[in-house]
């Protein structure tokens, strides 16, 4: 039985992907920074801002999942927030790397990554994993969050870089925030309602992982999105359908957005298409492959 190491496991995906990596038969143990941590899985402290992470269990696995990072839409972006965004990519990754022995057993490296990778813009392009890092705040912190996992490429290791986009799961996340004022009856577009945004169902980004991890020919950065791209708009229309709850016109302004989020709201305003031609070339077959589908399974459970 392999035994898998998630760091950051204890979060929104990190939770559900451990659950179907161990109805898979794999031995899953999560890093926390939290002492305290309850499920099947037997977690371990680590701390990257104090250097600490437990060697021994680092050692002992075939693959390293590295899902650890601040939250980049929790609240306004200043300064301050918007280093520790980058650092909280960059230090994780650099702590298991600075610790991992020659005689480690490790096969396979997998980092979360994102699709801001393409930069915050609405444009005509279809991006592709051959496409450079937007020159923006999210395109850099992308371009180095990948660059940290290098490293590993530069040993030997097989590294995998799903770069995901927004994750459809009723646990909470983006959509949560997405439907609250639906629910309320107040659903509209944001902005021009013209953005796209590419998304994922959760079951769909942990039967990627779990093909990465079991397709040694997997390397390199993967679009982690839903071959159907829809807009702001279409994705609210939608939701609103789902939920039978109306859908309002005009949209909500960008002014109204920039005041509320400050330069945050580029999360929301913007977003151009991505393809998901790369991993669709592995053999890999999408469960919920459009959003009606995706939306009737979430909220219908």
């Amino acid at each position: 039985m392999s035994r898998i190491l998630i760091a950051g496991g204890t979060g929104l995906i990190g939770r559900q992907l451990s659950s179907r990596l161990q109805e898979q038969g794999y031995e899953v143990v999560l890093l926390s920074r939290s002492k305290r941590v309850t499920g099947k899985a037997r977690s371990y402290y680590w701390n990257p801002d104090q250097k600490v992470v437990p060697k021994e269990i680092l050692n002992s696995c075939e693959f390293i999942i590295n899902l650890a990072g601040e939250n980049i839409g929790a609240r306004r972006w200043s300064g301050k927030r918007k280093r520790a965004i980058l650092e909280s990519r960059i230090s994780p990754a650099q702590l298991l790397f600075s610790n991992l022995e020659d005689n480690s057993p490790l096969r396979t490296y997998l980092t979360a990554s994102a699709i801001g990778y393409y930069g915050a813009l609405t444009s005509e392009t279809i991006f592709r994993e051959t496409d450079s890092a937007g020159n923006d705040f999210l395109g850099q912190t992308c371009k180095k969050w990948e660059e940290a996992a290098d490293d590993f490429l530069h040993k030997g290791i097989r590294t995998v870089k799903i770069r995901t986009g927004i994750v459809l799961t009723t646990e909470g996340g983006a959509l949560k925030k997405l439907i609250l004022p639906i629910r309320c009856g107040f659903g509209a577009a944001l902005g021009s309602g013209k953005q796209y945004m590419p998304w994922i169902h959760m079951d769909d980004l942990c039967n990627i992982y779990l093909q990465a991890i079991e397709d040694e020919k997997m390397a390199g950065p993967y679009n982690a999105v839903a071959p159907e791209q829809v807009s702001n708009k279409e994705f609210t229309r939608k939701a609103a359908q789902a939920l039978h709850r109306p859908f309002w016109f005009p949209n909500i302004p960008a002014l109204f957005m920039k005041l509320f989020f400050g330069e945050m709201s580029v999360i929301l305003l913007t977003g151009s298409r991505v393809s998901s031609e790369k991993i669709e070339s592995t053999g890999y077959t999408y469960s919920y492959p459009n959003l009606e589908s995706a939306l009737q399974q979430l909220f219908t459970q």
